[in-house]
């Protein structure tokens, strides 16, 4: 073979590899940015999904404490009613003690 032949050969398959390693490395920098975009869309939905389960979490808690509220709030009415109904039942008793004392104050005037 002619050396002519031999460096256009060497050429050629010169011309034929930076083909490939061109292709090769458009390849991969499209599968970089298929990859960073899945990672996005990924970053995304993890995002939104840690959304969702943050409200319904809030929602749950407010839910509890309204719940702890209203029974709060009922043991209080039943512990005010307790307390007015022995104020009523002594109310009677601190009257006639009333009346004793002042009968025994006008009592010891006289």
């Amino acid at each position: 073979m002619a050396r002519p032949e031999v460096l256009d050969r060497i050429k050629e398959a010169e011309r034929e590899a930076d083909e490939i390693v061109a292709d090769a490395e458009e390849a991969r920098e499209e599968r970089i940015a298929a990859a960073r975009e899945e990672a996005e869309e990924i970053r995304e939905q993890a995002r939104e999904e840690a959304s969702e389960h943050k409200e319904e979490r809030l929602a749950e808690a407010r839910e509890e404490i309204e719940a702890e509220r209203e029974e709060i709030l009922e043991q209080g009415h039943e512990e005010r009613e307790a307390l007015e109904a022995r104020a009523d039942d002594q109310r009677d008793e601190a009257a006639e003690y009333v009346v004793e004392l002042f009968t025994e104050a006008v009592d010891a005037q006289t």
